[in-house]
């Protein structure tokens, strides 16, 4: 009975966590969905990507930024709000994605559970900031607020989700290294890189904005 009743805790937040992931997965496919057929498409480009190469110079990856977001140049062209929408739209996807991963990696148990079970609560945490954030972009002058207040919430929302996938990061320095915990890292690097370019996005669109 003993047993049991340790198991039970584990088992309920294992069925906690896959609830989690899931609605994740509902909202941010929803998100995605509608980017690509309400007010701003993203259909494949059909205009020099040059503008976007520009702005993504101005980010800490720019390799990534421009990997990631040429292919919207045809629905972006010269627009920074377009832009910094389409970036977090990508970095939503990658942070969905790897929370699905980790939630299904957290179901093994290993010497790097405890960091793994953290991590998919964290980057549970990324998703949801990312999410409001894309929403908030697409509801920019809509809402009777300023723009500038707008992008603010937008910037404390991707500010933390970047933050919640550092903390994912720092729970594997007392690991031993082992291949679960270079894939689960490699995975994090990819999406910080891409969350933290959102940002940049987002701060140079911001400086735009007359207070």
């Amino acid at each position: 009975m003993k047993q049991h009743s340790l198991k039970q805790p584990k088992q309920n937040m294992e069925v906690q966590l896959k609830s989690t992931i899931v609605f994740f997965l509902i909202i941010s496919t929803t998100a995605l969905l509608s980017s690509t057929t309400t007010s701003h498409p993203f259909p494949p480009p059909s205009y020099e990507p040059e503008y976007i190469r520009t702005s993504c110079s101005t980010t800490r990856y720019p390799e990534t930024c421009f990997s990631t977001l040429s292919k919207y140049s045809g629905a972006v062209q010269h627009d920074p709000s377009l832009l910094a929408t389409a970036a977090i739209h990508v970095a939503l996807t990658n942070a969905t994605r790897m929370a699905f991963y980790v939630s299904k990696v957290s179901r093994h148990n290993t010497t790097e559970s405890a960091a793994i079970h953290d991590c998919a609560s964290v980057f549970g945490d990324a998703v949801d900031e990312i999410y409001k954030s894309h929403k908030e972009m697409k509801r920019l002058g809509w809402t009777g607020e300023s723009v500038r207040f707008q992008l603010s919430n937008v910037q404390t929302w991707m500010s933390a989700a970047l933050t919640n996938e550092d903390t994912c990061t720092d729970g594997f320095e007392d690991v031993a290294d082992s291949g679960v915990k270079t894939k689960v890292l490699d995975r994090v690097v990819a999406v910080k890189e891409v969350t933290s370019n959102a940002l940049s996005l987002v701060n140079s669109y911001a400086d735009t904005i007359p207070v």
